[in-house]
């Protein structure tokens, strides 16, 4: 992974990365984390994890042999890009599963992992998060040559979604706040999502994509279409679509 670039990228000139499944696009991430986290000398190594299927089959592997002992969990800085408004112990919460399949197996300080809060207020507990990534970058703004995170790994839902910026929602105008809440209309749950300018400040942005259902809105985004909310996501630095062969419509895939 290179370092901030002038310009950016965005969804239609982001490298495309085409791998056979869903399994070797997570051990392909997996490497890549691994070589920009023992990369990275000058301050801590920050991360912002997304939740689903392939993402936790990527946590999985991280929590084996030899990730799990050569990766710089001491330095590294765990946040999420978005999450459900539930208990944390709720099966469809981001952190539970992120939990599950790879905090509790390696020896990340609890300090450096960072749940977004779902308690009281959504609006409050959106804002607290907003604090809490505001004391780690050390500023009240965002700088551009100054990323906010190393990696932001992200999915893609068929209606266009990624965080959880879904189509029709307010949190797709917002300009100023790094984390907002949200109400979809057309999934469970009210939302706390990092915002389009929050993942903006990277140097990587990586698009996991796995699955048949997935191709038809891959192109879709991949044009810039404005409908689906995924078009607007851009990095200051690089942006990489992984893409197993079913997602990018190779016949012979499987997601």
């Amino acid at each position: 992974m290179s370092g901030t670039r002038a310009g950016g990228h965005t969804v239609k000139d982001g490298r495309v990365e085409i791998l056979a499944d869903s399994e070797a696009m997570a051990r392909w991430v997996a490497d890549r984390l691994l070589e920009a986290a023992t990369a990275k000398a000058d301050g801590p190594f920050v991360v912002a994890l997304s939740g689903g299927s392939t993402p936790k089959r990527l946590y999985q592997i991280l929590a084996t042999e030899p990730y799990a002992s050569r990766f710089p969990w001491d330095r590294t800085q765990l946040f999420f890009g978005d999450e459900r408004f539930v208990p944390p112990d709720d099966e469809s919460n981001n952190y539970n599963m992120t939990n599950k399949a790879l905090l509790s197996h390696v020896p990340v300080p609890p300090a450096n992992v960072h749940r977004m809060p779902t308690d009281g207020d959504p609006d409050e507990a959106a804002a607290r998060y907003e604090r809490e990534l505001r004391m780690l970058y050390g500023r009240d703004t965002l700088e551009e040559g100054r990323p906010l995170f190393d990696v932001v790994l992200l999915g893609l839902g068929e209606n266009g979604h990624t965080a959880s910026l879904f189509p029709g929602t307010d949190v797709l105008q917002e300009k100023e706040k790094w984390v907002s809440s949200c109400v979809p209309h057309d999934a469970p749950h009210t939302r706390l999502t990092l915002t389009y300018p929050a993942i903006h400040s990277s140097r990587t942005v990586m698009f996991l994509v796995a699955g048949k259902s997935k191709a038809e809105v891959v192109p879709l985004v991949r044009s810039g279409d404005p409908s689906q909310p995924a078009s607007a996501i851009t990095s200051e630095g690089e942006l990489v679509w992984l893409l197993d062969k079913a997602s990018a419509g190779e016949e012979d895939g499987h997601g």
